[in-house]
């Protein structure tokens, strides 16, 4: 892939998330992506790494995060976006077949419990 194929596919990444608007848009400070634990940073990663590879279509991960920040209610004050944005990520990769809810729920045992380490 040239460089340039490369830059606009991050352009457009980018524009996508940018995109995010209303109460699915990512929390900022001055402008900048906050991310205010290391796992929050991971799973915007994540996401974005995997629809970089075309394993799923952002507008149908915007559309789960967008239901799983509506079931919160009213109330949310929006401090747990990362926890909705991670729920909408799980289930995207289990609606697409790239994972199942089983091995998810084992990975997820396995950091838990510390039989997976972190790997920052």
């Amino acid at each position: 892939m040239s460089d340039v194929d490369r830059a606009g596919r991050a352009q457009g990444a980018f524009s996508e998330i940018a995109d995010l608007t209303g109460p699915a848009a990512m929390p900022r400070r001055n402008g900048e992506l906050v991310f205010n634990q290391p796992w929050e940073g991971r799973a915007f990663g994540m996401a974005v790494g995997l629809r970089d590879s075309h394993a799923f279509r952002w507008e149908a991960f915007r559309d789960r995060l967008e239901r799983e920040i509506a079931s919160a209610g009213p109330t949310d004050d929006g401090t747990r976006y990362y926890e909705r944005w991670l729920a909408a990520f799980e289930r995207i990769l289990v609606d697409e077949g790239l994972v199942s809810s089983e091995e998810l729920a084992l990975r997820a045992d396995e950091y838990r419990t510390g039989l997976r380490e972190e790997v920052f």
